[in-house]
């Protein structure tokens, strides 16, 4: 009976010490939509896409950014509905973060920064704020000149059209142009088209 425990207390080690990996697996697998935003299946699913007119990014997206030429557009139905429109990303070591599969998760009109004060020495003022990546990665409204923690700082009245167009869940893609159009080259390639 004592060999029957012993064997018995050994599954049940074994038995828990596989949940905790299976736990740890699924909690950073499932670590939420913008934990892992270019993920190659998002990335692939993407290049297999059309690009819509005149922009970097599937047709399947809703707002679309291009890092390499500060460039953004709103898109509507496969269709560029307002852009480009020009924008300041984030600086060194804060880069904005790139990504086939962001998703508006919340917006906030009059949103003040927690973490970064303005000229003046108060908390920033981010403008028609819509978030879209972990950390707080938004576009809002701000000074284009200087770069950012990683937002899309957009002009007013464009971060107000981003804001009234943009829903939560509708999907944003954040690209280098020259990447995207190797990736849907080599991907047409792939599929013979």
């Amino acid at each position: 009976m004592t060999r029957h425990f012993r064997n018995g207390t050994k599954l049940m080690a074994l038995a828990a010490t596989a949940a905790a990996a299976l736990a740890v697996v699924v909690t950073a697998g499932s670590a939420g939509a913008d934990a892992a935003p270019d993920s190659n299946t998002a990335a692939a699913q993407a290049h297999q896409e059309p690009a819509a007119p005149g922009t970097p990014c599937s047709v399947s997206t809703r707002a679309c950014v291009d890092l390499e030429s500060q460039q953004a557009w709103l898109i509507g139905d496969g269709k560029v509905i307002r852009g480009p429109v020009r924008i300041a990303t984030g600086g060194a070591g804060q880069e904005s973060p790139i990504g086939h599969s962001f998703r508006v998760y919340r917006k906030e009109k009059d949103h003040v920064s927690g973490e970064f004060n303005g000229p003046d020495g108060r908390p920033a003022p981010m403008p028609f704020s819509v978030f879209f990546a972990d950390g707080g990665v938004a576009f809002h409204g701000g000074d284009r000149s200087r770069s950012s923690a990683g937002c899309i700082k957009l002009e007013l009245g464009d971060a107000e059209a981003w804001f009234n167009e943009l829903q939560t869940g509708d999907k944003v893609q954040v690209v280098n142009a020259s990447e995207e159009n190797k990736e849907r080259a080599r991907a047409r390639q792939t599929a013979g088209v």
